[in-house]
């Protein structure tokens, strides 16, 4: 597996002082806090990187945590949140532990829960409406993949991590694991990661 961050952002804003009186007392019931720094003001801070996964053949789970720590430790940000989402219709987001014989578990429960040989309508190509891009006819690449996508519409496609004192808040056996569902030799997968608080 090859990651790479592919493309990153990053931009702040000022947030106003702690409120005071009325105000104070509503913010402190909702559990919300302003920022506050020198001056009353504090900042709050949004940087997003593009992660690249190289993935392999069938249903295949790739633990993401370490370049996702990665991002957050370029953003500078050490309390609030980190959002992650797959960039496609037939991958997936979940946090749990990524033991060996549980990965054996989940793909062999997830290829029998939505199997692949199930006469789906998506599969059927020849009433298929052919997009723009292909001229006339599908691509002869194109994948017969429906369970891929029924997969990715169950499991889900974005995780949110809270974030304090500049660490990812996961219980000691969790991870963010990233699901492949519809895996061809070399492909290359996108996930988005947003970081947002404060530096």
């Amino acid at each position: 597996m090859a990651m790479v961050a592919s493309a990153s952002s990053s931009f702040a804003w000022k947030v106003r002082g702690t409120p005071r009186g009325r105000a104070a007392s509503r913010v402190a019931g909702s559990r919300v806090r302003s920022a506050g720094g020198a001056g009353g003001a504090g900042q709050t801070s949004y940087h997003f990187e593009n992660l690249v996964v190289t993935t392999q053949v069938g249903i295949a789970l790739y633990d993401i945590t370490p370049q996702i720590e990665g991002v957050l430790e370029r953003s500078g940000v050490t309390n609030g949140a980190v959002n992650v989402i797959s960039r496609h219709t037939t991958t997936a987001l979940t946090i749990n532990e990524l033991e060996p014989r549980l990965v054996d578990d989940v793909r062999q429960f997830l290829a029998k829960l939505v199997p692949a040989d199930y006469p789906y309508l998506h599969n059927d190509l020849q009433y298929r409406e052919i997009p723009v891009p292909f001229v006339g006819k599908w691509p002869d690449d194109e994948p017969i993949n429906a369970h891929s996508h029924i997969l990715a519409m169950l499991m889900g496609q974005g995780e949110s991590v809270p974030v304090h004192e500049g660490k990812l808040v996961l219980g000691t056996y969790q991870s963010v694991i990233f699901l492949e569902l519809d895996g061809q030799p070399e492909r290359q997968r996108k996930i988005g990661v947003q970081v947002h608080g404060l530096k």
